[in-house]
């Protein structure tokens, strides 16, 4: 399960189960690019606790809806490390409204991060990974890709079109070694869920057969497995990480 000598790239890195995941990548021997959008501070913290527990990283600021800065930030990493083993595709957004109320902003911001920017990523490491003979792409989708969820139709059609953005590229990429698979966590205790209330909580808990809610290291052990090599015969797979709420 080692990953000494591995280069990974983790978008929307800094917080949340994108740090988690940071951190594991980290913490089993990755150079981790942690990538942010606006929060230095968060990523800066993430830096510092990867840094404590013995890994080596560097934050990396880009926003992923941008395809330009996307294509630059790729080739400055591959430029300094020499190659790009891992991408774990984690930055996403939420603007949530019902579809008669919802603002075509608000449809297009929600669509430009999650499903673009995951379209962006994978552009512009795919040619690399190539090269390099073999490569490893993790996608974060979510529950309400199978589920849908009222009041989230911009959200759920992001993490839909990932699902079928990973199952087409792993078809595509699988004869060149490149694996690639995507998560659907489920209610994931982050920034995403702190706004809800503490009895909406529990309604939710009633609805998982594990009865609690996960935690952002519950999704990066399961991306970790997907990047070994015990997981070389994995690919265009969605693995869910729900607690048993969606089955």
């Amino acid at each position: 399960m080692n990953l000494e000598g591995k280069v990974a790239l983790v978008t929307g890195g800094s917080r949340g189960i994108g740090r988690a995941i940071s951190m594991r990548l980290a913490k089993d021997g990755a150079h981790v690019f942690v990538n942010y959008a606006r929060n230095e501070k968060a990523a800066d913290e993430t830096l510092r606790m990867i840094l404590e527990q013995g890994g080596s990283g560097e934050v990396f600021p880009f926003d992923v809806s941008n395809y330009k800065s996307v294509q630059e930030a790729a080739g400055a990493i591959v430029k300094k490390k020499g190659r790009l083993d891992i991408l774990v595709n984690n930055a996403g957004i939420s603007v949530d409204g019902l579809i008669a109320m919802m603002k075509e902003e608000d449809w297009d911001r929600v669509i430009a991060n999650n499903l673009k920017g995951v379209f962006n990523c994978c552009r512009a490491v795919v040619r690399q990974m190539i090269r390099q003979h073999g490569g490893r792409i993790v996608n974060i989708s979510s529950v309400v890709a199978a589920t849908g969820n009222a009041g989230q139709v911009n959200y759920s059609a992001s993490k839909a079109g990932i699902e079928g953005l990973t199952k087409s590229m792993a078809r595509e990429l699988g004869s060149r070694n490149i694996c690639i698979n995507a998560v659907a966590p489920g209610f994931i205790e982050t920034d995403m869920t702190a706004f809800l209330k503490e009895e909406e909580k529990e309604k939710v808990k009633s609805q998982i057969p594990l009865e609690r809610l996960g935690t952002p290291e519950d999704v990066a052990g399961v991306v970790r497995f997907l990047l070994s090599e015990e997981a070389g015969y994995v690919t265009g797979q969605v693995i869910h990480v729900n607690g048993g709420l969606y089955m």
